[in-house]
């Protein structure tokens, strides 16, 4: 686990980019503080270096990067975990490879050096790679399945950069890039920004399962999909057939996700899926496992009582943690500003939190992030479902009725999330032409509420239309949901949300349900095993209901919340209403200045709650005067 960098030029000299590289390290020391590395090479069109940080997990002695081929022809640097690699090495072994390393990363060297860019279907793990082949004198930039690892990249006139942290790339700019309309209006709508787009115009994140191909002697790149490998499944399975095959492929993904030679423990919630993957680590270690929660002291946010129910259960070494807005208050800015972006998930604040007490006992951590993606257990699947049964029987005229009346009766004035909010939102969704998923989905803003804070020529009406072309029609279906989670809310939040803030304490987060092969086996499976009427994720609990006292796996779990709506109240109310001055507004000249302070207003007196969308807009604001106020 660590981070990457690299730079390809035909200007500078090369002992200048030893420096340049050296400062992209610098940046993300937090990354990987163990140890560095630097690769450089010269050919007769351009000057290519390649930097890497690591945190050191496996192999601790002979894994320092960069790795060469046996021949110097092939470098890589590398950051992430393969978790597949000793059956990937047996393989090559058979082929008559040798190996001078038990690293991952030389198993990827030589996968690549036997079989090309092919290989890189074969990995499962998370990843991020750039390897440098001077047989055909090209750069290979690849990022893993899911987009576990981060990846960025730019083509400016210094030169082609990448990167695993925005922060290496832009002191490097002779001048910061003008926002992205469109990563603008993404941030607005979802709370965070999707693959390939960032807040800057010209900077792009690579894709999920993509790799870009840099040719140095054209000094022009392709971006390329990885493919996936195909795993046969019968096109009919039977429930109990394929509740055992869950079973076994979970337990079997908790194991590869477990090797490692330093400690390791779990995040535990007690929700369905983190206390699944702590019960399966406590079944394959031989002595008690160290879990980690953390609780809130606002009663309504607070589930520390199921993770310590499954800790009993499991008897594991169980460190809790309660905390409340004093525990954040010299801690949420760094926070923030360590994603480079505009970033508005909430519940980045407690899972760094998390992260760091956890930092303290262990090196990696296992945790349940993807299980709603792969075993279908989001709420707002429910509200995709509800709409296709809504809009079937309440006329479009009814439903207009019905939304204005509601407006006064599901107001909120708490941020508590409960059932009003639930059914606020719900009401707000409902779309009758087909696009309500994509309003579903949108956490900060809905377009009417955009459009008004907005001006005119900030708004980007079509910001969700290149997402849109990967369906042939607007998402109905829970396949099609989950696919879009994967495209959009998976890369662009989840995994974002727990790659910066546990690698900020320097701390390896695995997710064994994000396992290429679990995520094909849940895409061949009728979705009624999936969802059963109103029961998420019915398969996945059904595969381990025996392990848990009767009931436990279908108790609802409200998430990973945080109450930041009363904290904007509070102590960050000052920062706030600085953000809503006249001046500061009309000098930025992106929102319309009387909406946005009506907004805040509302939000603050308590005439509305109005977290959400108060939220999104101070964690722009944020990242804005700290981004600008610096140049």
């Amino acid at each position: 686990m660590c981070g990457i960098n690299g730079v390809i030029t035909n200007q500078p000299a090369q002992h200048e980019l030893a420096t340049v590289i050296q400062q992209m390290n610098d940046r993300i020391i937090h990354r990987g503080p163990d140890e560095d590395g630097v690769y450089t090479a010269t050919t007769d069109t351009s000057q290519l270096v390649m930097g890497m940080r690591r945190l050191s997990i496996i192999d601790l002695s002979t894994g320092t990067q960069p790795i060469y081929s046996d021949d110097k022809k092939i470098a890589i640097v590398f950051n992430g975990e393969i978790y597949n690699y000793r059956e990937l090495k047996q393989q090559l072994q058979q082929e008559g490879v040798t190996f001078k390393t038990t690293s991952d990363t030389e198993v990827i060297v030589k996968l690549y050096e036997q079989h090309g860019v092919a290989s890189f279907a074969w990995l499962d793990g998370m990843f991020a790679f750039s390897i440098h082949d001077l047989r055909n004198n090209k750069v290979f930039i690849t990022r893993d399945f899911f987009g576990e690892k981060p990846l960025y990249y730019t083509r400016q006139s210094e030169g082609f950069f990448w990167a695993s942290e925005l922060k290496s790339i832009l002191p490097q700019l002779k001048q910061r890039p003008p926002i992205s309309k469109r990563g603008l209006n993404l941030f607005f709508r979802l709370t965070y920004i999707p693959a390939p787009h960032t807040i800057y115009e010209g900077i792009y994140k690579l894709r999920p399962n993509h790799y870009i191909e840099y040719d140095l002697t054209t000094q022009e790149f392709e971006i390329h999909g990885i493919g996936e490998e195909r795993y046969e499944r019968p096109k009919k399975v039977s429930f109990e057939k394929a509740k055992k095959e869950v079973h076994d492929g979970v337990f079997k993904s908790v194991a590869s996700r477990s090797i490692a030679d330093v400690p390791l423990g779990t995040f535990l919630s007690g929700g369905v899926d983190s206390s699944i993957v702590s019960w399966c680590l406590s079944k394959l270690s031989s002595k008690k496992i160290d879990t980690f929660s953390i609780g809130f002291e606002k009663a309504s946010f607070d589930e520390s009582d199921k993770a310590r129910t499954v800790a009993n259960l499991i008897q594991s070494n169980h460190h809790e943690f309660i905390i409340n807005e004093e525990h954040l208050k010299h801690n949420i800015h760094e926070i923030l500003n360590n994603f480079d972006e505009p970033f508005a998930d909430s519940s980045a604040l407690a899972t760094y939190l998390v992260a760091n007490k956890t930092r303290d006992h262990v090196k990696v951590a296992l945790t349940g992030d993807g299980g709603d993606e792969v075993f279908g257990g989001y709420n707002k699947y429910y509200m995709g479902k509800l709409n296709r049964r809504y809009t079937s029987i309440v006329p479009k005229v009814l439903h207009k009725t019905i939304k204005k009346a509601s407006k006064g009766l599901l107001k909120t004035t708490d941020d508590d999330r409960g059932l009003r909010f639930k059914l606020d939102r719900l009401v707000n969704a409902v779309d009758y032409d087909g696009g309500f998923y994509w309003d579903i989905i949108s956490l900060g803003f809905q377009p009417a509420d955009l459009q008004a804070v907005m001006n005119n020529g900030t708004m980007d009406p079509h910001v969700f239309e290149e997402y849109e072309s990967a369906f042939k029609k607007n998402p109905t279906s829970l396949t099609d949901f989950r696919k879009v989670d994967q495209l959009m809310s998976l890369e662009g939040d989840m995994l974002v949300k727990v790659d910066r803030t546990s690698m900020l304490t320097s701390l390896e987060c695995r997710a064994p349900f994000l396992n290429k092969q679990l995520w094909q086996y849940t895409q061949s499976l009728p979705e009624s095993y999936l969802m059963k009427g109103w029961n998420k994720k019915y398969i996945l609990k059904k595969a381990f209901e025996d392990a848990f006292p009767k009931g436990f796996l279908d108790k609802s779990k409200r998430g990973f919340g945080v109450p930041v709506g009363d904290w904007l109240r509070a102590g960050l109310k000052q920062e706030l209403e600085q953000y809503t001055e006249t001046s500061f507004l009309e000098k930025q000249r992106l929102f319309n200045v009387e909406p946005v302070q009506h907004m805040v207003h509302q939000h603050l007196t308590g005439q509305k709650d109005r977290t959400f969308n108060v939220w999104t807009y101070f964690c722009f604001q944020k990242w804005y005067k700290n981004t600008y106020s610096a140049l």
